[in-house]
């Protein structure tokens, strides 16, 4: 065989191995593609999952705070003018019902002839083993002493169809009054509040402004 026919058959068997080598690294690159694909599938997998896990943990901890812990309700009413007026939104903590003299409270009453509990918001000025009476002259005795009220700026009259006095408060009961004296709804109406009454202690409020 002379020189010119073996380059002519080895330049044939180079031929035939190039394609085969192209395909060969054609088919790693498609692995190479598919193994990347999958690794990013698995990513975007875990990321949702991660999002899916931080969107509960975020809920969870909003029906803690607001169903658990915190309560808002909307003031229904100016008789607690001028501190709370008719219309703002009242922040109460839930978690606490010990209600001490001057907390301003979030609570619940049944008034004869309204269906279903009424909701209410009052300053407490006595509490249980206190002694409260309204005088003639429209004064807050407890205790037998004249409260000095300087954030009221009304008398506080008795209802003639409230209760008498003087009343002294039994266990877990506390006596109620809206600071707007005249006219509004509190213990001279209903009587004492009692304790499991109570949804919570006011904490803030949030101002609403005529736009």
């Amino acid at each position: 065989m002379d020189k010119e026919t073996a380059v002519k058959k080895s330049d044939k068997k180079e031929e035939k191995s190039a394609p085969e080598s192209e395909k060969k690294n054609t088919r790693t690159e498609d692995a190479e593609k598919l193994v990347k694909s999958i690794k990013r599938s698995e990513r975007s997998v875990k990321d949702y999952q991660f999002f899916l896990l931080r969107l509960a943990v975020f809920i969870l901890v909003v029906w803690v705070l607001f169903f658990v812990v915190i309560g808002v309700v909307r003031m229904p009413s100016a008789d607690m003018y001028p501190r709370i007026d008719s219309g703002d939104f009242v922040m109460y903590y839930r978690l606490d019902k010990d209600a001490k003299a001057q907390d301003v409270i979030v609570f619940t009453k049944e008034i004869e002839g309204i269906e279903g509990r009424q909701q209410f918001i009052g300053r407490v000025v006595a509490r249980e083993g206190d002694t409260v009476e309204i005088t003639e002259d429209d004064r807050l005795k407890v205790n037998g002493n004249t409260v000095i009220e300087t954030n009221i700026f009304y008398p506080t009259p008795a209802y003639a169809n409230g209760p008498e006095y003087p009343l002294t408060l039994g266990e877990g009961e506390y006596f109620v009054l809206v600071d707007s004296r005249k006219g509004g709804t509190d213990s001279r109406y209903f009587g004492p509040v009692l304790k499991d009454e109570i949804k919570g202690t006011v904490i803030t409020i949030i101002r609403r402004f005529n736009l």
